[in-house]
């Protein structure tokens, strides 16, 4: 017999930006029982880029998404330079990861302080002591903070005028390299900028040098330094709502992480290494994309064939079908749900906060912000050493040929986590393309043994109180993942 504090919600939209997610929540006495997350859209890129020439996919995917192009882009090109054997000379490499990072960036600044920050301004918090300070500095559109931050980030992705052209749907970047070079003139111009923005996150974000931040190896120290000045930065502030929240106990995730790596550097490797950190036995393990599958159970897709890889995956939708309660797929690695994201890449990459946070508190909403943050203070001083390692009077790209049958695989990491490209072609042209994002990932469905995602497992346990209908303890959840769900459904 169902009890009169039994419920079914459903939540949404969600993202500031987007708000194609519902979620479906069956509450049992005040907590979420389980959940169900729903992408709500299908938009058929898969299927568009059947029959076209395989480096039309460099004009048709960075539109998949406006937040997240240059991630596309780059999983595109490398996906083709696989096709091809095709190499980047250094420059390329350079530039290509300066392009990158300058997205990666903005969207952890966007993150924070228009996404989640402004969640702590709401009338459910107003007798905590930290409300007011929250709403001067977060309130949306008009946070002091949220002011200075939109502003920082509208200077910061200039960068792509000069980088790439433009910005989204950027189209420098090649199999080959990025044709757009960068003379010894505009390289001083460009670190003027990443200067700048190393400013605002030293004044604003961190209150400390990006190097202070960086050297922060336990959750002691990072305790040690709030402490000195719980309300001295917007990093510290969010410190003070973990305590008081218990954030480190919320939304805990499946305690496995993927990344594939990030960043390649021209003499082999990456500048933030990949693997899969399994929480459990805390150790890394290589990333074995042949074990990858996408599980279309419960997916409005056909699913006839079962669990497939990549590069045998099918994208046929099916409306009416039957258990279908999303257009997301399930991809799982191994036959086991994955959480990826910047927590993902802090953990293989080795920085031993993260590592002790998530020993201590596995990936929940505090880790998943956490390792955002401290993403931001590590990426900066690589950009700049990419700036002065760029050598003007040498080659940014080198020409593309493509062989007529083939197939590649391309991956990377958008700020959201490990994004996948693989491309088939046959007498010229694609005859197969497949997407898995980091949404992808973490917003999956149930699979074919009835196990949920990595959200919908976050979510279980998730407070709700008394005549909730939007539970905060859910939106902070899910933002801490940050959905994009046009990348989930291409």
């Amino acid at each position: 017999m169902t009890s009169p504090s039994d419920t079914r919600l459903i939540v949404g939209p969600f993202n500031r930006v987007e708000g194609d997610l519902a979620v479906q929540l069956d509450v049992q006495d005040g907590r979420v029982a389980s959940a169900q997350v729903n992408a709500t859209m299908y938009r058929g890129f898969e299927q568009i880029l059947q029959g076209k020439a395989p480096h039309d996919a460099l004009v048709y995917v960075p539109r998949i998404c406006g937040i997240c192009s240059v991630s596309q882009s780059v999983a595109s090109a490398r996906a083709l330079a696989q096709l091809g054997g095709i190499a980047m000379p250094p420059n390329g490499q350079h530039a290509t990861n300066l392009i990158l990072a300058t997205e990666n960036l903005a969207d952890h600044l966007t993150h924070f302080y228009l996404f989640f920050m402004p969640d702590f301004t709401r009338p459910v918090y107003a007798r905590h002591p930290w409300h007011a300070e929250a709403v001067r500095r977060f309130a949306p559109n008009q946070g002091e903070q949220v002011r200075a931050a939109t502003a920082a980030r509208q200077r910061w992705l200039t960068l792509m005028g000069a980088l790439g052209g433009k910005w989204p749907h950027t189209q420098a970047i090649e199999p080959g390299g990025s044709t757009r070079p960068i003379d010894a003139a505009e390289r001083v111009r460009l670190l003027a900028h990443v200067r700048e923005f190393r400013a605002f996150l030293e004044r604003q974000l961190f209150a400390t040098p990006l190097e202070s931040m960086i050297e922060l190896h336990t959750e002691d120290m990072l305790w040690d330094w709030h402490a000195q000045d719980p309300l001295g930065g917007d990093l510290r502030f969010f410190l003070t709502l973990v305590r008081d929240l218990q954030l480190e106990a919320l939304g805990p995730g499946p305690g496995r992480y993927l990344s594939y790596g990030t960043y390649a550097q021209p003499g082999g490797g990456f500048a933030l290494p990949g693997g899969v950190w399994r929480a459990g036995r805390a150790r890394l393990e290589a990333a074995d994309t042949a074990a990858i599958t996408e599980d279309a159970t419960h997916a409005w897709l056909a699913d006839g064939a079962g669990p497939l890889h990549p590069l045998l995956g099918q994208t046929r939708p099916e409306p009416d079908k039957a258990g279908g309660y999303t257009w997301n797929k399930a991809p799982r690695l191994g036959g086991e749900v994955i959480e990826t994201g910047a927590i993902a890449r802090q953990l293989a990459a080795s920085h031993p906060l993260v590592r002790d946070a998530v020993a201590r508190h596995g990936g929940t909403v505090y880790t998943r912000v956490l390792a955002r943050a401290l993403e931001l203070a590590r990426v900066v001083p690589m950009m700049e050493d990419w700036l002065r390692a760029l050598r003007p009077t040498e080659p940014f790209c080198v020409p593309s040929e493509l062989p007529d049958e083939g197939s590649g695989m391309g991956l990377t990491e958008a700020a959201r986590g490990s994004l996948g490209h693989w491309v088939v072609t046959r007498h010229g042209r694609i005859a197969n393309y497949q997407i898995v994002a980091p949404t992808s990932w973490n917003f999956s469905p149930r699979d074919a043994a009835g196990t949920p995602g990595a959200l919908e497992q976050a979510l279980v346990g998730a407070p709700v109180r008394d005549g909730e209908q939007t539970p905060v303890a859910v939106q902070h959840i899910v933002r801490s993942f940050d959905p994009c769900m046009v990348c989930t459904v291409h």
